[in-house]
């Protein structure tokens, strides 16, 4: 289901996101609603009382302009500050609450997430505001609520009581509440490893250039089978990484070589979690695929291809764990079982915004020797012969990091020796 069509009902959509938000751990059986103004002047919300996990369109409710009440269920408790955003906001459409964990420790705190750790989080959230305790469903809150978003914020903390967040639709309100916690996230992580480094507003806007200025647009006149079956190898693996939250809605990129002058790019602007075929996007030399909207690394892509003749495909990815290491700025030791160093090797680090400084010294380095490298509050970069060996190759990376942090609460990880690595260089034929 693509959110990008004005033909799906609000019941669909608001039941595709709760079942994200459910399924992605991010809110309970009882907690959590959604809803949507649409151009009539009805609200569609979430009901009260129903099992988030296993919501249905028939269950969703409809209040009219009028007040009254449509379905099978009563709307969720938390109508009262629905309403009085919309009251408030004519701009806004959508509203989504819920208690993910990671956002609640931040709310139980009184802190807010930082979203200048990573360049693309401050776009999508916007600033972020902070509405004091009231009981839950009652009048007060709505106005506490309300006022916060009446100050001009999309995103909310609410002290006690988890995140609220609203946008034009229920996508765009759904990716605020995302980014928001995955920087919570990240900031979790980060302590655990050290402490958070932040981005100015100056890293942040030069993250931002356009750089795929030197692409033209062109009309493609046929599609080889190997183009057809790579779109469909592409979009099945950006999907599941978007499951496996190695991806968030709106980051996160893959590109695969077809031939020594082309290669097939995920979009921008396109959610993940949906992504269709016919959404990637064919790049042929300088020239991309007339009508779409290509990833704004796709002129990196280029760079690699074209300097490491070996490699097939590149995943950009901002997996939660590994960009714990890049926001703290700490060393991710690979060594931790045989299997990850000799899938990962080492891990060169980059700073923050050397790929666009320094290119040359990145893409030499990026190779079969060194499949995984990090750039500091960007992004994880995997390689691979394959698709498949290029996300293999995220997982592992990802899961090694897990384990590191979760290792720090024990005492530390002990790394495999420098004897150990020798044996398995030299019993695998790994690259010296």
């Amino acid at each position: 289901m693509s959110f990008s069509s004005e033909f799906i009902h609000p019941k669909d959509q608001i039941v595709d996101i709760m079942h994200r938000i459910y399924g992605y751990g991010m809110t309970t059986t009882s907690g959590g609603n959604l809803s949507i103004l649409d151009s009539e002047g009805n609200i569609w919300i979430s009901p009260g009382g129903v099992d988030k996990g296993s919501l249905t369109r028939d269950d969703i409710v409809r209040i009219k302009p009028d007040g009254t009440i449509e379905g099978k269920h009563r709307p969720s408790s938390e109508y009262p500050f629905h309403r009085a955003i919309y009251g408030m906001r004519p701009d806004i459409k959508a509203i989504l609450h819920a208690h993910p964990p990671a956002l609640v420790s931040f709310s139980v705190a009184g802190k807010i997430p930082d979203t200048t750790i990573h360049p693309a989080a401050k776009y999508v959230c916007g600033t972020v505001g902070y509405a004091p305790y009231e009981i839950p469903g009652s009048e007060e809150l709505g106005k506490s609520v309300a006022e916060a978003f009446a100050a001009g914020h999309s995103t909310i903390l609410l002290e006690n009581h988890g995140a609220c967040t609203a946008g034009a639709t229920l996508l765009q309100a759904f990716q605020r509440f995302e980014t928001l916690d995955f920087c919570a996230r990240l900031i979790n992580n980060a302590i655990r490893l050290d402490s958070v480094k932040s981005l100015s507003e100056t890293d942040i806007e030069f993250h931002a250039l356009d750089r795929n200025t030197e692409f033209r647009p062109f009309e493609v006149s046929k599609r080889t089978s190997k183009e057809i079956e790579l779109r469909t190898q592409m979009t099945q693996l950006i999907r599941r990484a978007y499951r496996q939250r190695l991806f968030t809605s709106t980051e996160g990129s893959f590109a695969v070589r077809l031939d020594e002058d082309s290669f097939l790019v995920s979009p921008g602007g396109i959610d993940r979690g949906n992504l269709e075929p016919d959404d990637i996007v064919l790049v042929r030399g300088y020239r991309y695929e007339s009508g779409k909207n290509m990833s704004k690394a796709a002129w990196f892509f280029k760079r690699i291809f074209d300097t490491q003749k070996d490699l097939k495909s590149i995943i950009f990815a901002q997996p939660p764990y590994l960009m714990g290491y890049a926001v703290s700025h700490s060393k991710f030791d690979p060594r931790v079982i045989p299997e990850s160093y000799i899938m990962l090797r080492e891990v060169p680090v980059f700073p923050y915004g050397e790929h666009f400084r320094n290119v040359e010294k990145v893409v030499d380095t990026i190779s079969p020797r060194y499949p995984v490298c990090m750039i500091e509050n960007d992004a994880i970069i995997s390689v691979g012969k394959t698709l498949i060996e290029a996300f293999d190759r995220l997982e592992v990376a990802e899961y090694s990091a897990k384990a590191t942090i979760s290792a720090s609460a024990l005492g530390g990880m002990k790394p495999i020796s420098d004897a150990q690595v020798a044996d398995l260089v030299k019993a695998f034929n790994l690259i010296p």
